[in-house]
Formats: structure tokens, sequence, C-alpha cells
């Protein structure tokens, strides 16, 4: 029988309708965690699925509309928390917004006005309108997980095109429910929606597309009255960020500056009024506007450090710092660390902002190359930027707990702090590398070394394989620039035992790989590598953009070797014995290993070259 009375406790059709919601998220929780350690049960799943939508469809004329809506948005959220978003938008979201439209509803979003008498025909002041805006607003957050779970590095134009429709389907529901202020929560949670997709977009070289986002984003904090208090502030200034790094990789670095500026007037602002009126503790407005003026700061200098040197050449020639001498000198010591002392208070905001003037979205780990532009003045700036943060790094203490806030994927510590995060010292390592900067990626990796070798925790042996393969490739990229050792610590570990690779390998390399011999860095590295990948721990294998670095240089190298080898023919193990060549074919089967293992093999075309290389040689080889 329908139930039109009161929702109460105890009511033999809410009890059970309950039940049966409890029974079946409860079996879907259990599979989702499952599948780390097991196949994907796909039966038990499709049978959950189905459970549910019987639930619907038998309770629906049974319960009163209002809660029967609210039970399948707060479903929806909890099949959401499990990342369960197929189920959460087809059964939940989508099952709620079908009472108001029943086409395509991408069709009602090309239209504020068609979109608001679509969803909202009684005006957005009516009861269930916030209850619409959640289910509109999840709905896009589970299209953009969808994609993400299918293509992670967004390479199908399509998820790239989803991603942006999401997009302007958050903008126009955030433009609908902005003069509300009792909405304030939705434009909240839609900033941080579109700031994480756009911080993806980003990545993935998107900045000039979603800049347009970024800035709606932040405008949006700045017109809802609820979210200009002092608590909001951290969020505001990591959006204005955002918007200045976006400039920053369209190469329009004075809008960035400009951008950043604007910020900082705006804190200020904020800050005066404060100063009027404090409604919370003065210590914990201090931090924050300490740390919101910061990350200005830093966007500031990030343009300002390379300009102020353009307009003048009297700077031209200041000697360099040699960072071997650097200790003989007084701080600060160039043009570049004065500047420095004058725009921030401590270590930690100083080495902060050397870390973003340095940051390059065009810059890739590999292959590393000076400074691009041909001016005696940025190369000097560069040289300075990375003298002055190692002279950082060596005077002060590199620490592994998180600090308050988030920056641009580098942890560090407030202003006026000493120390040096472990995230950022690794970054900094990292960056010396790409610059080709070997006196200071040397000296700087002997600090970082000694940090990561008394830690345990997993994401620091990350760090500690990463920076071996940056020593095991830079005499590949630069022969006899150097000769550095670098060990793995913690020989008793099982990443350890596991990077030691196996006893066949090791064998290899003693007797085949004399350091005379053209493929013994090869041979290290490949070998290195594989056994980094093999591991059954994943959250230590390096990170995706890394091995391809390091297979695509291993394949450059050993490529015309190969080649060689593959146009033998039927004369292929005549020619690889006639000129030793076993260890170039051994290399090649690492290097597919390698793809194998680690799951990049859809990164880059190239790899589909590697692994038909290796069938036709040994497909060579046995006809030959």
């Amino acid at each position: 029988a329908a139930f039109f009375g009161p929702v109460e406790r105890g009511n033999p059709v809410v009890d059970s309708f309950e039940t049966e919601l409890r029974r079946v998220l409860c079996s879907l929780r259990r599979l989702r965690g499952a599948r780390a350690a097991k196949p994907p049960q796909h039966d038990l799943h499709r049978q959950g699925a189905n459970t549910l939508f019987n639930i619907w469809i038998k309770y629906k004329p049974r319960l009163p509309e209002w809660y029967y809506n609210e039970r399948l948005v707060k479903v929806g959220d909890t099949l959401a928390q499990i990342k369960e978003y197929k189920l959460a938008l087809l059964q939940c979201y989508e099952r709620y917004l079908q009472q108001f439209v029943s086409v395509n509803f991408d069709d009602v979003m090309d239209d504020v006005h068609r979109f608001k008498s679509t969803f909202f025909p009684n005006g957005i002041r009516d009861k269930k309108a916030a209850l619409t805006f959640h289910a509109l607003q999840a709905r896009n957050v589970c299209i953009y997980r969808m994609v993400c779970s299918r293509d992670r590095n967004l390479q199908d134009r399509e998820s790239l095109q989803t991603c942006f429709n999401v997009l302007t389907s958050l903008q126009l529901t955030m433009q609908v429910a902005l003069p509300q202020e009792n909405l304030c929560w939705l434009i909240y949670n839609g900033t941080i929606h579109i700031y994480t997709i756009c911080r993806h977009l980003m990545v993935m070289g998107q900045s000039a597309k979603v800049l347009e986002y970024m800035l709606w984003a932040s405008i949006c904090m700045e017109s809802s009255i609820p979210l200009l208090s002092v608590h909001y502030l951290t969020w505001r200034a990591t959006l204005y960020t955002a918007v200045s790094q976006c400039y920053f990789d369209c190469q329009a670095g004075i809008h960035g500056e400009i951008f950043a500026r604007r910020g900082l007037i705006k804190i200020d602002e904020m800050k005066q009024l404060e100063d009027i009126r404090s409604s919370l503790e003065h210590i914990e407005t201090e931090k924050i506007f300490r740390e919101a003026t910061l990350k200005m700061s830093v966007m500031i200098f990030k343009r300002a450090v390379y300009e102020s040197r353009r307009k003048s050449n009297s700077f031209r020639h200041e000697s360099k710092v040699n960072p071997r001498k650097a200790v003989n000198l007084s701080w600060p010591r160039t043009a570049t660390e004065r500047l420095l002392v004058e725009m921030f208070d401590g270590a930690a905001a100083q080495f902060l902002a050397i870390l973003e003037a340095l940051s390059d979205s065009s810059r890739n780990l590999l292959p590393p190359h000076p400074p691009v532009p041909d001016e005696i003045e940025i190369r000097d700036v560069t040289s300075e930027l990375f003298s002055a943060g190692l002279e950082i790094l060596s005077g002060n203490s590199i620490k592994k707990q998180e600090p308050p806030f988030y920056f641009e994927n580098i942890f560090v510590v407030i202003a006026g702090e000493k120390g040096v995060s472990g995230d950022a010292a690794v970054k900094f390592v990292k960056l010396a590398f790409s610059y080709e900067e070997w006196d200071v990626f040397y000296s700087a990796l002997e600090f970082v070394d000694n940090f990561l070798q008394t830690q345990d925790d997993p994401a620091w042996k990350k760090a500690e394989i990463e920076l071996k393969l940056l020593t095991l490739m830079q005499p590949l990229v630069f022969p006899g620039k150097f000769e550095r050792s670098f060990s793995i610590s913690g020989h008793n570990s099982k990443e350890a035992r596991a990077l030691q690779g196996s006893e066949k390998t090791q064998t290899i390399i003693k007797e085949s790989s004399k350091p005379e011999d053209p493929f013994h860095d090869l041979m290290i590295l490949a070998t290195t590598v594989c056994s980094c990948v093999s591991t059954s721990e994943q959250n230590v294998h390096p990170d995706k953009e890394i091995l391809v670095d390091v297979v695509m240089c291993l394949w450059q190298k050993c490529k015309p070797e190969l080649q060689q080898i593959q146009m033998s023919g039927s004369d292929c193990s005549e020619y690889i014995h006639k000129h030793q060549a076993y260890q170039w074919v051994h290399i090649l089967w690492i290097m597919n290993e390698i793809i194998e293992k680690s799951s990049i093999a859809d990164t880059n075309v190239m790899f589909a070259e590697i692994t038909l290389c290796l069938a036709a040689i040994l497909e060579n080889v046995a006809d030959s």
C-alpha cells in the first residue's frame, strides 16, 4: 500500500526501504574494497546495480515525493564517496533530474533562460531548488570522474571535450545560484570542482582554454558576500594563484603578474577591514593573511626576478656565484638574492619563490637544457636562483611533515619558519637536472640523499628511486661530465632487495658490461628501471613521466644498433654473434618488459615501435 503519512521511524514502509538501501550499499562498498585484492566481480556488481534499480522502482509510489527525492540524492552522494560514479550518475542524480527533463540533459545547458525554466519552474527560491542544484553539480562531478577513470591523461579528444562541457555546465549552475546568499555553499563547492578539473587540464597543456573558467571561479568567490570572510581567504588566494599560473603557461607573464598584484590589493583591502573588526583570534588571522600574501608575492616574483634584470644592464658583468665557493660569501650575494630578501621573510618562503620562478609548464624533465631565451641576463638569473636555492638547502634542515598549505604540487612551510620540506627539496634537485645545472644537481643531491636515507615512508622511497634514475641517466645525456654514485638505502627492505635485481641480471652486468663497453651505462639503467617497476609495492614505482623519458632515452641510444640487427634479416643470428650484439637485444627485451609492467604503452606511439622491433628480431633469429 502507498504511504503518504509523516515519515517517522517505525513505519514499516520506511524501515523496509531503508533496510534494503543499507544492504545494497554495504554490498557495493565491500565489492569496491575487494577490487584492490581480487579481480573485479562483475556479476556481483551487476546484481547490486539491479537491486538498487528495483528498490527505486518498488518504493517510488509508496513514499512521499520529497522524501524519495532526498534519498535519491543522498544515496548518490554515498555512491560517489565509494567511487561508484556511474551508479551514482545513472541510478541517483539523473533519476532525480528526470522529473524536469526527458530529453538529453546537455541540450538544456546551452541557454541560461531555458536552463532556469526547465530545472526551476517555480523559481530558485523554491524549497527543492537547493536539492536540484546539488544534483546538477554532483552529476557533473561524476561525469568528470568517469572520464578520468577511463582516460586519465585525457588523450582522447572526446574526453577533453567532455571536461569542457562539464566546466561550462558547472559555470551555468553557479551563475544561476550566485544571487542567492543561502546557496553560497554551492558556489564554494563549484569553485573547488572547477579548480580540480582546470588544474588537471593545465597539466595536459590546456591552460589557454581553462583560463576563463579559473577567472570565473575567482570572481564568484569575490561576488558572494558570505564567501568574503577571512575564513575563505586561503582558498581565494589559491584560485588567484591558479589564474596567474594560467597566464604564465600561456606565455603572458605580464598578465600573470598584474593579476597577482590585483589579488594582493584585494587581500590588503580585506586586511584593513579585518583590523577594524576582528572576529577571529588575532594570531590565526595573521597567519591566514601571511599565507595569502605569500602566494601572491611568489607569482609577482616569478616574473619580476627576470624582468628587473632585463630592464637594467648594470648587472650584466656581475660575476656568477660558484656553488662550491658560496660558503665563503655572505648572504645576499647577488641581485637575485637581494630581491628575495626584500620580498620574503624566512628561508621557506624564499625557497618557494625560487622553485616557482624556475618552474615552467613547457619544460620537461628530459631532455635537460638551459633556459631557452638566448639572453645572458636570463641565464644569469637562472644560475643565481639555483645558487640561492642551494644555499638555503645547505643551511636549513629538510622536513618531512606536511606543512600548512599546498602550493603548485609542492609542500612548503609558511613564511618565517625555518626548514625546507622534503617534497620541495626533491623538486629542486629535479629542476637542477632539467636546467643542466650539474654542480647544483650533485651538491643538492647530497643533502637530499642524506634526508631520504633516514625515511621509511614509501613516498620518500619513490623519490629516492627517481633521483637514482636521474643520476644513472646523466652520463647518457652528457657523457664524461661527472662520475658519481648513488645507492638505495635500506638494503633489508623489500624495495631495496627488489632494486638489486635478479641474480641473473646481476650476473649479466658483472660479466658482460665492462665500463669500457658502449652499453655499460645503458644496461645498468635498463636493469635498474626494470627492477623498480617489478616490485609489488605500487606506491614506490617511479612516476610514469619519468619512466616514459627513461625508456625513450634508452630507445634513442639503442635504436641504430637494433636497426642494424633487424636489417640483417635471415643472417640475424650470424650478425649478432659476429658483432657481439646480444646485449642490444637484451636491452630491447628489458625495455619491452618495462613498458608492459609499468602500463605506459598507451602514452607514446614510439613504444609500439619498440615492441615491433623486438618481434621482428626474434622472428629473424628463429628463421636463421
